[in-house]
């Protein structure tokens, strides 16, 4: 026997066991493998990892059996040949800005997200979400990508609704007499209906600011309506509540937290999760439940009075009043950091003075919704429809709606006189004169006495004059010659 066979036989020996421990690894290997596959398998979407190759291709070489119901084939459809199957269904339209999003991922070594659309071989198109990052070697070179995508079709398709109907409001705004309940299709109005629009589309604070009168609930209410939000429109009048009752208004309490809480009873956060909350009057806020409301407005919890455990509630937030905040801050009776959480996208709304193109439609919006005849305001004396038209109404919509209200219900008008500009309203004489004629004849002759009064007030010079009436010159020339003035 060759004398280095013993040699031979403990090389072999060797090699056996290291070929054991090397199965036993490549067991060990498989076993892992599988675990992760089946981890893989279970996530929500799809799993995937690829190569990069030259050129920053990319090649898919493990897919997850979440394939089958996120794109329709298996993984196996997927991984062979080691080609991008998923670059291949991406629509045309986003394939270059996906490759951008995931080239600048891998090339700022940052996590890459991006968002696109595939067809599906029956023709179907679905939005998918895309996120993952770059593997690097030892180098730094990036080798491969590890990611998962998920279809985000339904969200979306709500997405694209929504913009759609934005559309279509602005569409319809333009050529209407407001947006919703609201009415009014002057510059300043289709300003406030820009705001409205883009306010719905998002969660971000509200402040409408604006005279008392001018319809700041209103707004607010169309804003939670345009929304879309699942929730309740809850209204809060911070003015009418007591002091001492606030913090129980706003946050709920525990039954016998306090003398008079015979019940556990919830707040107005509570009734407003998924909703709106709308502050009415937010300046009469005190400062101390200013600092429970900023907790609450940042991050969502809130604690009713009596218990210990905080609660959440998923409100978005509308303010509204007539007050300047900012000079509440500096005298402090603002906390500046109170301020700068509310007052984030600001919608200011025009007194009726200063939109008077726009009164005609209001007198014929609430004298409709109160009669429910259309166009009801042509029932009104011409005379008083002048008078209502040229006033300034100091108490703006709200003013109007009771002025009209009682006119409704008693045939008579009763300017407040709160700015000290009552409108000269025809004596009873003028106006059973106006009915004995056309009218045709009552109009020109109250437009006549107008003008001549309102010449006559400006000392004559006419540009003034068509300012003060809200006429263009033009249209107070071709009258001035119409009267023989």
């Amino acid at each position: 026997m060759p004398r280095h066979y013993d040699e031979l036989v403990r090389e072999n020996e060797s090699l056996r066991e290291q070929a054991d421990e090397s199965e036993d690894i490549r067991r060990r290997l498989r076993k892992s493998e599988d675990k992760i596959a089946r981890l893989m398998d279970s996530l929500p979407g799809m799993a995937y990892r690829c190569t990069i190759g030259e050129g920053y291709t990319y090649s898919l070489e493990f897919v997850s059996r979440g394939s089958i119901d996120l794109l329709g084939y298996t993984p196996d459809d997927l991984v062979r040949g080691r080609k991008n199957t998923i670059e291949r269904m991406t629509h045309p339209d986003d394939l270059e800005r996906m490759r951008r999003d995931v080239l600048r991922g891998v090339l700022e070594r940052t996590p890459y997200k991006t968002m696109y659309r595939v067809t599906m071989s029956s023709g179907e198109v679905k939005w998918i979400w895309d996120q993952g990052e770059a593997v690097y070697d030892e180098q730094g070179v990036a080798v491969g990508l590890e990611g998962i995508i998920m279809d985000v079709s339904a969200q979306k398709m709500q997405e694209l609704r929504l913009q759609e109907e934005n559309e279509r409001l602005r569409s319809s705004v333009k050529g209407s007499c407001g947006l919703g309940e609201i009415v009014g299709k002057s510059e300043a109005m289709n300003n406030v209906y820009t705001l409205i629009l883009k306010a719905a589309q998002s969660d971000t604070s509200v402040i409408i600011l604006g005279e008392t009168g001018t319809g700041k609930d209103l707004v607010a209410r169309t804003i939670h309506e345009l929304s879309g939000r699942p929730g309740k429109y809850v209204p809060v009048n911070c003015g009418a509540i007591p002091e001492q009752l606030l913090e129980s208004e706003f946050f709920g309490h525990k039954k016998g937290a306090f003398s008079g809480a015979v019940d556990t009873r919830q707040g107005y956060l509570a009734a407003a999760d998924g909703g709106t909350l709308f502050l009415d009057e937010l300046g009469e806020l005190s400062l101390g439940l200013q600092v429970k409301l900023l907790r609450a407005i940042e991050t969502k919890q809130y604690i009713p009075v009596g218990e210990t455990v905080p609660r959440r509630s998923d409100f978005r937030l509308v303010s509204a009043t007539n007050r300047d905040l900012k000079e509440m801050v500096q005298q402090k009776t603002m906390r500046a950091d109170f301020f700068y959480r509310v007052h984030v996208l600001a919608i200011h709304l025009p007194p009726v003075r200063a939109r008077k193109e726009d009164i005609p439609l209001l007198i014929d919006s609430i004298l409709s919704r109160k009669t429910g005849v259309e166009n009801s305001a042509a029932m009104l004396p011409p005379g008083l429809r002048i008078a209502l038209e040229n006033y300034d109404w100091p108490g703006n919509i709200r003013e109007m709606q009771n002025l009209l209200d009682r006119y409704v219900t008693f045939g008579e008008i009763d300017f407040l006189e709160l700015s000290g500009k009552a409108p000269e309203v025809p004596l009873e004489a003028d106006l059973r004169e106006a009915g004995a004629l056309t009218f045709d004849e009552a109009v020109a002759r109250y437009e006549k006495a107008l003008l001549l009064k309102a010449l006559e007030r400006n000392r004559w010079r006419k540009a003034e004059t068509a300012q003060a009436l809200g006429l263009n010159l033009r249209t107070m020339q071709r009258k001035i010659r119409q009267y023989g003035i």
